[in-house]
């Protein structure tokens, strides 16, 4: 009934509108315009509708199209948008259609001959689908609550991409930076003010111009820039929309860009916006006036538009019913209906009772009160229905059922009510525990089953109701795996372990009389069905386990663990040889043994036996398993049994290898993986012991197989004994080991999961030190190379060598990388639903992928495989024919004269692929797409590591040749792992995405990992691998944001540990790369810092935080943050005396620059102290992050104040005391070996405290004030005798009293003020023979010339002592001046000073800065002399220290008449007026116009007439040659000095 009249509506609609359109002869003509005006808003609706076969179809295309005269029906723009629409619609007649009267627009227009593109009808044929595209664009944009990118980056790209001045390459990376910018709304008003719409109208004008191909480059990205700001912008949108020439200027460019499916595709996406935006907006439209002043921000469309139209976007849609439609209230007819009542009924007394609970109560309660109407009372039926679906009545119902039941069927019956109820659970997606669950964890069901899995079952009704309650267990299980009760694990773990009997375990393995009485099929089955579910449940519980961490559950299925592996033992041995070969008895008992043997330690729990001994059980019913399945048959390629038994077995021994490594690491056990083979075919050969058997089992028709046996081979070969076996077994296989692992590794038509246990297994055979030539009687030779011609050998590196080559292994690793897949899937989840139109069709289409798939999989049947089930190698979509993508070069399709080398792989003949493949191949093989994924290229760093470590040079040479380090790093790509985690946060996601989702990003980070030890390698190796710029600067912003990635959020507990294990490496790799490559790095590095400064603190303080579950992790940041701040301090040194040094952020810089950074540098700060002072000595970890702390504290001044408020000076002291006192008690106690060992401990704890101390005081007053008072010289001075035994340390106890005495006088004068030995309260001035300043005055005068370092360390503590006052009193008292008397000048025709005597005239220049100081060198007898003698000498640093003495001696009036009075002083002055250096020059003026100024018998010693000459000379060229001497002030002084002295000496 309602279909006719829906019917009959659409019909009187049609009929009306026909009518309407077809009677403008009837009307007049003002009611036909009315009319026409009322039907523009909903012409792009009625359009949907055009067809020249149908009347109102045809009426609608009359509205497109004019007249003779050239006058239409619609005004000039609506008709333009008319027709343009026209080309979107279904219909190829209809768009063949409007393709002519556009023709005729377009060729009618004004200036159509000076634009582009000519119209004709080659240019008409080929557009007649344009816009019918096989991707649609998502209009969709981001609005961001927060600005990503600055507004002025926004306006510096914009005047980029605008300006005529630069070129188009660079304006086009700007202008598609500007589209990536816009996809934010935020974004769009900044360009909307710089006029971005009218510019890019100036640019398509400009293309479709005459010479307009010039421009062409920037046309895609301006489209795209224009359609995101449309989207966003009704107004914008309304106003284009009603130019009829922007819309031909649009249609002009899609002509001239037809081939571009890019270009059309989004001019196609502007039309949808234009034409269409009067139905966007239904206030255009709507009989409801109120709504016209409201835009809506989101563009959507009525659905009707969507059926009707190709439209070249996805865009959201509404109208799915029509607004106008009415909905007629229910009738009171419907109220009465028993369904409606009962529903009402039943809501009403849930209401009124508060719940199901309460009403459940009331109803069952004796006591009955009327409360309401009879018609509101609950039927029997009624209570029935809330029992039975009330989840908490149901279970207890089923509850009671069980234990009053009389019979099997009615248990039977209420544990599958209760399955039900736990299918309700499942059905409701959630992912806590459902109601049930919750009701069962509350309910003590355990005892209502319990009787019945305590027993053996008696009878086969038994056997069927057990199966039922195994089955409601195992599904209770699985709906609580990440949630399970611990009293339910404990209940059936406590029922598992039940011994005498143990009824569920003892079902597992049929007892010979039990087998013979197998006769009734119905039994059979029914036993069959058991064992079926208890394996089953048996697995689901090993599962659940985990995630499980409650000990005392632990503890029992530990035990449980390998009582159950030996009744799976027994279970797979008493098998005769009629159930022998029931498959799938034998497929779950081994599926069983998968389960169990993945969890390590389960051999390990046993009271009777010996884990090695239940290893080595197992290890023989596998292998019986394996020859009687699979090696005797001739592999599963023969036959189709046996291929779930085959693939199980194999992952038990794979599981199996690595419990006995764990169980037994001496590898003792290998033997027992040796089978006899060959002596059933061929008697008279001696029966081979080995792992031949495991070979076959390498080209498996299985992929799984293959993965899983080539596993089972890396993990045989990572101890030596197995590679050895591994590689005797192959000597009749053509290549023997190596060639057969390279093959397969190389084989591109193989699966990425096989490959890479292949590349696992070269890693470990590299690891075993191989020869390079022949040596007799060596276990191990490494591959074997022989060329038949020539009879030569190889073996060795030698060998490796050649096979590499002769296998051109680095090329087909290239193609490995450039085929690399990061994606989830190898399919596209957003493909557009294809229509039943002809034209759609396309060779890459849907239909076409699923034939060039069928079609290699029958070619791969033929003439690929021996006859077997499809690989998934051989299921793989292949590209069109016509792809331009480089393909991999195969083993079979190699060029002859490549495959042809001198050396060919030893055996029966030349180096083969296992699986050889036809020649006919090659060409469909070529054209193959073939994935590689992040886990094999992980297995090839790996590989290419160990490479590098066998062979440097021949394997640094071959990456340099083939760029694969570049193409590695290429591959590393943030935002994928970015992408991965944010997928993470997003709630609420799907079970199995989240762990594809976790996977992905675990594969990647894996990747990762590999590479940087890689690279690290390739580092050591050779840096230039590395070290290239085009190279580092992606990946080292790459680095940076992995390294920033935050993982607060994320709940797997692998996947953060994958992150750590990831990050430790890389930080490890910056590390490397900073002390390989400091120069070329460090800007690099530091700017990505500077990037994400916040991000990367946060990173290191956790990092750093979590020294105790990832030690690694912590070692490997602070050692980076060392290096680092290291680099960057011997580049401040390098640039201090450079003008032109590049100003680049340091990370010392962002550590002091602003307030903002104030709280990450002491958040840093403080995470870092607290690794330093929460581990003891003995931890490494403790000296990693105190020469991390030391680096801090030499660069910010910020982690010197809070070291200080933190009490690190203080700490420190008292660490200092309490080592001092441990030293002098060791000293008295017997044993010097046991002194000697603590000495070497305590000698290196005091050497980083002094270290820790020299950083914190470097240039900061406050923090030296504080040593001062925590008495840090008094506790030096007591160390003095340890310091003197060890010359180290003594090096650092210098190096911090220079650093205490600089620029800090206090310091200088408490070395007078300590006595030794003691720690006095009050500061006092002792006698000079107890201060420390006499032991460094003494260490002075005795060290030896040899001991260079300490000597000028002593020299420089020394000359910083000078300046003080009380310390230059201390220094003559002392006669320590006189040993300067004591130096020998060089003799003959050595003219440099030795460096004893610079560290002595650098000392005696801070002695004379001070007048005291002077006068100590003035009465040192024979000083002046020496000093005047030492001049005539060179040195390269210091070449005019004597004089610079002089100089500041002759300032002071009472030293001038000792001056003059030497003669060879005042001569050697006035010599210097005529140096050749600057400085000797204003050095010696500067002391000439001293001696005379304010002292007037100088004047007649320096009148005479040689001096005088000297200096009107000097002052004549000064003035000639520095006539603008302001800009120099040296030079300035230089001239002053000259010109006072002349005035001065001419003055009577």
């Amino acid at each position: 009934m309602a279909v006719s009249v829906v019917e009959q509506v659409n019909a009187a609609a049609k009929a009306i509108l026909l009518y309407l359109l077809q009677g403008r002869l009837m009307m007049t003509a003002l009611t036909w315009n009315k009319f026409i005006e009322c039907l523009c808003p909903v012409i792009p609706v009625l359009q949907g509708y055009a067809d020249p076969e149908d009347p109102l179809g045809n009426c609608i295309l009359l509205l497109s199209k004019v007249n003779s005269d050239a006058e239409g029906i619609l005004p000039c723009t609506t008709r333009l948008k008319s027709m343009l629409r026209l080309l979107l619609v279904k219909k190829p007649s209809v768009r063949s259609l409007a393709l002519k009267l556009l023709a005729f627009h377009l060729t009618s227009e004004e200036g159509a001959d000076r634009k582009r593109p000519l119209i004709d009808a080659r240019v008409l044929s080929q557009v007649t689908n344009l816009f019918i595209v096989k991707k649609p664009i998502d209009l969709k944009l981001d609005d961001r609550r927060e600005l990503v990118i600055k507004l002025e980056t926004v306006e510096k790209v914009y005047e980029i991409f605008t300006s005529d001045d630069i070129d188009l390459v660079l304006r086009k990376s700007a202008a598609e930076q500007l589209a990536v910018i816009m996809q934010d709304i935020k974004m769009h008003a900044v360009v909307k003010k710089l006029c971005l719409i009218e510019k890019i109208i100036e640019y398509l004008n400009e293309c479709v111009g005459q010479d307009g191909k010039v421009i062409e480059c920037l046309i895609q990205p301006c489209l795209t820039l224009l359609r995101k700001v449309l989207y966003a912008d009704p107004v914008i949108r309304v106003s284009l929309s009603q130019q009829s020439s922007f819309l031909t200027l649009l249609l002009r460019v899609s002509l001239i860009f037809h081939e571009d499916c890019t270009v059309v595709t989004e001019v196609g996406a502007l039309f949808c916006l234009l034409l269409f935006d009067e139905v966007s907006r239904m206030d255009t439209w709507s009989v409801d006036a109120s709504n016209k002043s409201s835009l809506p921000s989101v563009f959507s469309l009525p659905v009707s538009v969507f059926r009707r139209y190709h439209l070249p976007v996805h865009v959201s849609g509404h109208h799915a019913v029509s607004p106008y439609s009415i909905v007629l209230p229910l009738s009171a007819e419907c109220l009465a209906m028993k369904p409606v009542s009962d529903m009402l009924r039943i809501a009403w007394n849930l209401a009124w009772y508060n719940g199901s609970d309460n009403l459940l109560k009331q109803m069952t309660s004796e006591a009955k009160i009327q409360e309401f109407l009879g018609t509101l009372q609950l039927s029997t039926e009624d209570i029935l229905t809330l029992k039975i679906t009330y989840t908490a009545s149901g279970l207890q119902d089923c509850f009671h059922s069980i234990a009053q039941a009389g019979g099997h069927r009615d248990v039977r019956a209420a544990i599958t009510r209760m399955g039900f109820y736990l299918l309700n659970d499942k059905l409701s997606l959630k992912d806590d525990i459902g109601p049930c669950g919750v009701t069962l964890k509350s309910l003590a069901w355990h005892t209502v089953l319990n009787r019945f899995l305590q027993v053996l079952p008696a009878c086969t009704e038994d056997e069927k109701l057990l199966i039922d309650i195994i089955h409601f267990l195992n599904k209770l299980i699985k709906e609580q795996r990440k949630n399970t009760s611990v009293g339910l694990l404990h209940w059936i773990l406590e029922l598992l372990l039940k011994h005498n009997p143990n009824p569920l375990l003892d079902l597992l393995v049929l007892t010979e009389s039990q087998a013979r009485k197998e006769t009734d099929h119905v039994q059979t089955a029914v036993r069959q069905q058991l064992q079926k579910e208890l394996i089953a449940l048996l697995n689901s519980l090993l599962l659940v386990f985990m995630t499980v961490t409650d000990r005392k559950c632990l503890e029992l299925f530990y035990v449980f663990q390998t009582q159950l592996s030996l009744k799976l033992l027994q279970c797979l041995r008493v098998t005769d040889a009629p159930h022998f070969y029931g498959l799938p008895a034998l497929e779950r008992t081994l599926g069983g043994m998968a389960h169990l043997t993945a969890f390590p330690g389960w051999s390990a729990h046993s009271t009777l036996s010996k884990p090695l001994e239940i290893c080595g059980k197992y290890l023989s019913g596998l292998l019986e398993v394996i020859t009687s399945f699979y090696v005797e048959r001739g592999g599963n390629a023969m036959s189709f049994m046996g291929k779930g038994v085959t693939k199980s077995t194999v992952l038990c021994l794979l599981h199996l290898s690595h419990e006995m490594m764990a169980q037994a690491p001496n590898a003792e056990w290998m033997p027992l993986w040796f089978l006899p083979l060959g002596c059933h075919s061929e008697e008279h050969v001696p029966t081979q012991q080995g792992l031949a058997w495991l070979i076959p089992l390498w080209v498996d028709r299985d992929p799984e197989v293959r993965f899983t046996s080539l596993g089972l081979g890396s993990a045989l070969t990572t101890i030596e004994a197995g590679s050895v076996a591994l590689a005797n077994s192959c000597q009749n296989i053509s290549g023997g080991l190596w060639g057969t692992v390279v093959n397969i590794l190389l084989d591109q038509s193989e699966c990425s999961m096989v490959r890479r246990e292949a590349a696992y297994i070269l890693q470990n055979l590299l690891v075993i030190p191989m020869p390079s030539e022949v040596i007799k009687d060596c276990t191990w030779q490494g591959p074997c190379v022989h060329d038949e011609d020539s009879g030569l050998s190889l073996v060795g590196k030698p060998a490796l060598q050649a096979l590499l080559y002769h296998c051109h292994f680095y090329e087909h690793l290239t193609q490995m990388v450039k085929h690399f897949y990061v994606g989830r899937y190898t399919f596209d989840f957003n493909f557009s639903a294809f229509t039943e139109t002809s034209e759609c069709s396309d060779s890459n289409g849907l239909d076409d992928s699923f034939k060039f798939w069928r079609a290699s999989s029958k070619t791969s049947i033929q003439d690929h495989h021996e006859p077997s089930s499809l690989s998934t190698s051989e299921t793989m979509v292949v590209g069109s024919v016509d792809s331009a993508e480089t393909q991999p070069l195969l083993p079979s399709t190699l060029p002859p004269e490549t495959v042809v080398d001198q050396f060919v792989t030893q055996g029966q003949c030349e180096a083969r692929p296992v699986r050889p493949h036809d020649s006919s191949l090659s060409a469909p093989l070529h054209k193959q797409w073939i994935f590689v994924t992040p886990s094999l290229l992980s297995a090839i760093c790996s590989l290419l590591d160990n490479l590098l470590a066998v062979t440097p040079r021949d394997a640094a040479n071959a990456l340099q040749q083939v760029r694969l380090i570049k193409l590695l790093c290429s591959t590393v790509d943030a935002s994928v792992i970015e992408m991965c985690i944010q997928e993470l946060k997003t709630l609420p996601p799907l079970p199995s995405a989240v762990e594809h989702t976790q996977a992905q990003a675990s594969f990647l980070l894996e990747y990762l990992s590999s590479l940087s030890k890689l690279l690290q390698s390739c580092l050591l190796v050779d840096p230039n691998l590395v070290v290239q710029d085009e190279l580092l600067k992606p990946l080292i912003t790459n680095v940076v944001r992995i390294l920033i990635v935050c993982t607060k959020d994320i709940l797997d507990v692998q996947l953060v540990l994958a992150f750590h294990r990831t990050w430790t490496h890389l930080f490890d790799f910056l590390a490397t790369l900073l002390r390989k490559a400091g120069a070329v790095s460090l800007l690099l590095i530091t700017s990505a810092l500077a990037k994400h400064w916040e991000a990367v603190i946060d990173t290191l303080c956790s990092c750093v935080g979590l020294s105790v579950k990832c030690p690694a992790l912590t070692i490997a940041s602070l050692q980076f943050l060392s290096v680092l701040l290291a680099e960057e301090e011997k580049r401040r040194l390098q640039d201090k005396d450079r003008t032109n040094a590049c100003q680049a952020p340091t990370v010392a810089l962002l550590l002091d620059r602003t307030q903002k950074s104030l709280k990450s540098s002491e958040q840093l700060n403080e995470t870092i102290l607290q690794c330093y002072e929460g581990k003891s000595s003995k931890d490494i970890l403790k000296r990693v992050a105190a020469n991390a702390l030391m680096s801090l504290l030499a660069v910010s001044r910020r982690a010197q104040t809070h070291a200080l408020r933190a009490d690190l000076i203080e700490n420190c002291m008292e660490q200092m005391k309490h080592i001092n006192a441990q030293l002098n008690l060791d000293l008295l106690r017997p044993g010097k070996a046991t002194l000697r060992k603590k000495e070497d401990g305590f000698i290196k704890e005091l050497s980083i405290t002094m270290q820790l101390l020299r950083n914190c005081l470097y240039q900061n007053e406050e923090c030296k004030v504080a040593a001062f008072e925590a008495r840090l010289v008094p506790i030096l001075h007591s160390l003095w005798p340890w310091l003197l035994m060890e010359d180290s340390l003594m090096q650092i106890a210098l190096q911090l009293l220079c650093v205490y005495t600089a620029n800090f006088p206090t310091g200088c004068s408490s070395l007078c003020w300590s006595n030794y030995g003691q720690y006095v309260q009050t500061a006092h001035r002792g006698s000079p023979g107890s201060s420390l300043i006499l032991c460094i005055l003494k260490l002075a005068s005795q060290v030896s010339a040899e001991n260079s370092t300490i000597q000028q360390m002593v020299f420089m503590f020394l000359s910083n002592l000078a300046l003080s006052h009380d310390c230059k009193g201390v220094i003559q008292k002392s006669n320590f001046l006189q040993n300067f008397l004591s130096l020998t000048l060089p003799k003959g025709g050595n003219k440099h000073l030795s460096n004893l005597a610079i560290l002595w005239l650098k000392f005696l220049l801070n002695m004379s800065f001070g007048e005291d100081g002077q006068q100590m060198i003035l009465r040192l007898d024979g000083c002046l002399d020496l000093l005047t003698e030492m001049s005539k000498y060179k040195h390269k640093s210091s070449p005019y220290l004597p004089l610079l003495i002089f100089h500041n001696i002759c300032f002071s009036p009472s030293n001038k008449p000792k001056i003059l009075a030497n003669e060879k002083i005042v001569t050697l002055l006035a010599t210097c007026l005529e140096s050749e250096n600057q400085n000797a020059q204003r050095i010696g003026a500067a002391s000439l116009w001293a001696l005379i100024h304010n002292y007037q018998k100088a004047k007649a010693t320096l009148k005479n007439p040689s001096i005088k000459r000297r200096v009107d000379e000097a002052y004549s060229i000064a003035k000639r040659t520095f006539s603008s001497s302001e800009e120099n002030p040296l030079n300035a002084y230089y001239l002053k000095c000259l010109e006072n002295l002349v005035q001065l000496l001419n003055h009577s």
